[in-house]
Parts: C-alpha cells; sequence; structure tokens
C-alpha cells in the first residue's frame, strides 16, 4: 500500500468538500435559539462560525474537549503556575470606553498580573439567552479577540450553554486563565509590613460611573469612560525595578476600601490612606455627590494597589509612570501597626475616619 506524503499535492476533491463545509457552517440565524446549545450541527455552527473563527490558534483549533499544553514551553517562564477564574455579568452588555467582552479578556488576565505572573492562556464560556441577536454575541466574541490579541493571550478552550428566554439576561460570560509566575517573586498580603508605602496606578471610579451612565438612569452629559485595560505589562514593569512587591491586587468590585481592608485583615495591620493624594476626576466626584456614593469603593477594571518598602516607593512609582497604564501612579498611604486591622483615612478637612468594608453593593452588576 502506497503510504501519502505530507508534501503530496493538495486533492481537489478534499479542497471543495472543506469549503464547502465551510459555507454551510456559517450560522444563518438572526438571533440564538435552544438549538444553539443542543450539542449538535447548529451548535457546531455557532462555535465555528463565532468563535473558532474570532479566537483561532492552533490549540484551539484542535477542537477537543480540554486544551493540551507543552509543559516544556512553561518551565523556562518560571517555577509556579498562577490559576484563576472570573464571571462577567455587566449591565449594558456595551458601554463607554468597553464591552462584556473586552472586560472578560482584561479582568481575567488582571487577576493573574496582580501575582506577579505572565498570563498565557484563557478560556472562554459563555451562558446565552435564547432570543440574543447574533451580531450581539459576534460582536462581543471579535472584542474578545481583539483584547485577547492585544495582550498576548490565547484563548484556547471554551463552552456555550443556551437557556430559555428569562432565564438570564442576554449574556453572561467566564473566563478562566493560566500563567506562570516568575521565580522570585512572591507577592502576597501577608508578606505586607508596617512602614510599607500604598501605591495606585491612577484614577479611582470611572467604571463604576461609566456605567452608571451607560444604563441611562441619570440625566448625566459626561465623558466618562471605563478604565478597562490589561495591567500585566505594568506589573512588569514594576517588577524589573521592584522584584520584592510585597502585596498587590487589582481594585475592582468594592473598589480601593475594599482591597485596603483585606489587605489590613490579612495582615494584622493598620492602613492610613491621605484622601488628598488619592486621584479622582471632577466628573466622578461630583456624581458621587449627587447619589451619596463614595468613589472609595467604587469598582475599577484597569486599577491596581502596590504594597513595597518604603525605601522603595519612589523608584517603583517613578516606574509606573513610565508606562501608560500608570501615568497618574502615585503614593496614597502607609501601612501602620496600629490600629490592626483598620483602614483610616485623613479627610480634606485634616480630620480622620474609619473606611469599613463594603456591606451590600452599591452597584450591582457592574463587572
Amino acid at each position: 500500500m502506497d503510504i501519502p506524503q505530507t508534501n503530496a499535492t493538495p486533492n481537489p476533491l478534499l479542497q471543495k468538500i472543506e469549503q464547502i463545509r465551510r459555507r454551510q457552517n456559517k450560522i444563518k440565524d438572526t438571533h440564538i435559539t435552544l438549538a444553539h446549545g443542543s450539542g449538535g450541527k447548529a451548535m457546531r455552527d455557532l462555535i465555528d462560525d463565532i468563535f473558532v473563527s474570532s479566537f483561532d490558534n492552533p490549540i484551539l483549533s484542535q477542537l477537543e474537549d480540554q486544551a493540551s499544553v507543552n509543559l516544556s514551553q512553561l518551565l523556562p517562564q518560571g517555577d509556579r503556575l498562577a490559576f484563576t477564574t472570573d464571571s462577567y455579568v455587566v449591565d449594558p452588555l456595551f458601554f463607554p470606553g468597553s464591552d462584556i467582552g473586552e472586560l472578560a479578556i482584561n479582568g481575567t488576565i488582571n487577576d493573574l498580573a496582580v501575582s506577579g505572573a505572565k498570563p498565557l492562556y484563557l478560556t472562554c464560556s459563555v451562558i446565552l439567552e435564547e432570543g440574543l441577536p447574533t451580531e450581539t454575541l459576534r460582536r462581543v466574541a471579535t472584542s474578545m479577540k481583539i483584547a485577547a490579541q492585544k495582550a498576548g493571550v490565547q484563548i484556547v478552550t471554551g463552552d456555550t450553554k443556551v437557556v430559555h428566554r428569562g432565564a438570564a439576561d442576554k449574556l453572561f460570560i467566564n473566563t478562566a486563565g493560566i500563567g506562570i509566575i516568575p521565580t522570585g517573586v512572591n507577592i502576597s498580603a501577608h508578606n505586607i509590613q508596617p512602614g510599607d508605602a500604598i501605591i495606585i496606578n491612577g484614577e479611582l471610579g470611572n467604571h463604576g460611573a461609566a456605567i452608571l451612565i451607560a444604563r441611562g438612569e441619570l440625566a448625566l452629559d459626561t465623558n466618562i469612560e471605563s478604565d478597562c485595560q490589561p495591567l500585566h505589562e505594568l506589573v512588569a514593569t514594576i517588577l524589573n525595578v521592584c522584584p520584592e512587591i510585597h502585596a498587590m491586587r487589582d481594585a475592582t468590585r468594592g473598589g480601593l476600601a475594599t482591597v485596603l481592608n483585606e489587605f489590613s485583615l490579612t495582615s494584622n495591620v493598620g492602613i492610613r490612606i491621605n484622601e488628598a493624594t488619592i486621584p479622582v476626576r471632577e466628573e466622578v466626584k461630583g456624581m458621587c455627590e449627587i447619589l451619596g456614593l463614595d468613589p472609595l469603593y467604587l469598582a475599577n477594571e484597569g486599577k491596581l494597589v502596590v504594597v513595597v518598602a518604603n525605601d522603595k516607593a519612589d523608584t517603583v512609582v517613578s516606574a509606573m509612570k513610565s508606562h501608560p497604564a500608570g501615568k497618574n501612579a502615585c503614593i496614597i498611604g502607609e501601612v501602620v501597626s496600629t490600629p490592626p486591622g483598620v483602614v483610616l483615612l485623613k479627610t480634606a478637612f485634616g480630620t480622620e475616619r474609619i473606611v469599613d468594608m463594603l456591606v451590600g453593593d452599591q452597584l450591582p452588576r457592574i463587572c
């Protein structure tokens, strides 16, 4: 029996069959139906046409039930694996400066980045409501594709489910991420010590404000946009000048106040911050005053909090300012020994108040 050669001339008939198959796999429905989650041809066409075509890469193209990654390629990059997952239910799906697709990519990238990890691979699972316009899903998938390409990560596997009309609100996304932590990097809230400096990379509350405006509940004329952005390159810039970062976290739901309370409770230290040094846009301050909100609790999707030894703080801030995602970086406070487990804010009036952990949610479905 003759053995086919790998460099043999392509069979025209097989090529024609493949072209026909790809044309047939184009989804023709204008809206999502329950058939698109049935496991049959309609589901395969949806996955091929919208997801595989958008996220195409050698690992995903295998279309197995799992992504298979060569460990020999990972080991030279570090000695530990960082693994995270997050779900996105933001309302509305599209808002000033970003959308649920970009948010799902950058949010999971940032959860990896604040451990010091280099993000490499993501998953994408979607829950679709029956009746969702197909073009809406295609637009979200395209946004995810662009965000992943910009960040240099690959979406390598995923899942699709469809639920009855009314059982979900249009579209929910879950993304899990894998990254590699470089040898010698050990970022943890347990490392925080009295005397450490607290640094943030820019203005607070823009994402939360953008979502409120997008919901059309306020008659405000403003150009506030979400700060949604990947932070892994900024983190790499920080670690390049100071590998000994004590702690780092992105200030998403619950904002800066929640992150600082988590830090103080974990390390049993106190934290003092200065209101005068915390950057907040005047438009965001004004909106918060009207609605009785506190910008310290507003969600962000491109802001991180860095805790570092005081003698390294200026070096870190200078490095952060050299990167577009950290151009407004500044020191906003310090870690103190007492009172342990308490965050205190020095107000613009010179008084101090406790910044407690948020009870409930100022703005539901913010990410």
